[in-house]
């Protein structure tokens, strides 16, 4: 039986180069997107390209914990507990914190961080009766660096690094790995329109690259942080 990745988010950007990545490994998926048209595509792709594999996909908005529970109690009864999580789904909104639009806040804390903690909380039961699985949350080097107009969108990723950190201190004993990606400006469809030559970008491939790695050291060792930038520094 092949493992199983759950990568919320997982129709473009680093979430699908996640999954590409893993299902090269023969790794079956389970993912979400608030567009229906973006899982067809990618669950048409997914079993053209591996036949062998399973592929669950489901229209969800993480925003929402209703649709967080929904989304993971379908995932059990379809694939079932996944070997390696993947907490991606996430919006970025520009803005300074004393004039951004009222909402903000609240859009990127319920998106960003409670969709991973109640995702999370989900699993973890039988993560830790199984005694293995990797939890990767994908942050931003917006959680480490404050900047100019990041108002919400920084606060949510701030919390996001401190709710991995939690825990990765409280998965240890049960042989469970809890990793924290911190990548820089990488060529997605949040930066869709903007006048920065591609190149300056990372590649989404690069930060699954990464993953990948992660998820590869021996039981003895983890990787607590990834933090990678573009090679010319940050945007």
């Amino acid at each position: 039986m092949s493992k199983h990745i759950l990568v919320t988010g997982g129709t473009k950007g680093i979430g699908r180069a996640i999954i590409e990545r893993f299902a090269k490994e023969g790794f079956s998926v389970s993912t979400c997107s608030r567009n229906e048209n973006d899982l067809h595509e990618l669950k048409t792709y997914f079993e053209a390209n591996f036949p062998k594999q399973s592929i669950f996909v489901m229209k969800a908005d993480l925003s929402k914990k209703e649709e967080v529970l929904n989304f993971s109690r379908e995932v059990k009864n379809n694939i079932g507990c996944p070997n390696v999580l993947i907490n991606n789904t996430g919006v970025f909104l520009p803005g300074a914190i004393h004039s951004e639009p009222e909402g903000n806040l609240e859009l990127m804390i319920q998106t960003n961080l409670f969709s991973a903690y109640y995702l999370t909380r989900a699993f973890t039961a039988e993560l830790i009766e199984n005694r293995s699985g990797h939890i990767f949350s994908i942050g931003s080097i917006a959680g480490l660096t404050a900047y100019a107009n990041g108002g919400s969108y920084a606060i949510s990723k701030w919390a996001m690094l401190g709710f991995t950190k939690c825990l990765r201190e409280e998965l240890k004993e049960f042989n469970i790995k809890v990793t924290s990606v911190l990548p820089g400006a990488t060529f997605t469809a949040s930066w869709a329109g903007v006048d920065i030559p591609e190149e300056r970008f990372m590649k989404s491939g690069d930060v699954a690259e990464s993953v990948w790695g992660a998820y590869n050291l021996s039981p003895s060792s983890v990787v607590e942080e990834i933090v990678i930038r573009p090679q010319l520094g940050d945007l």
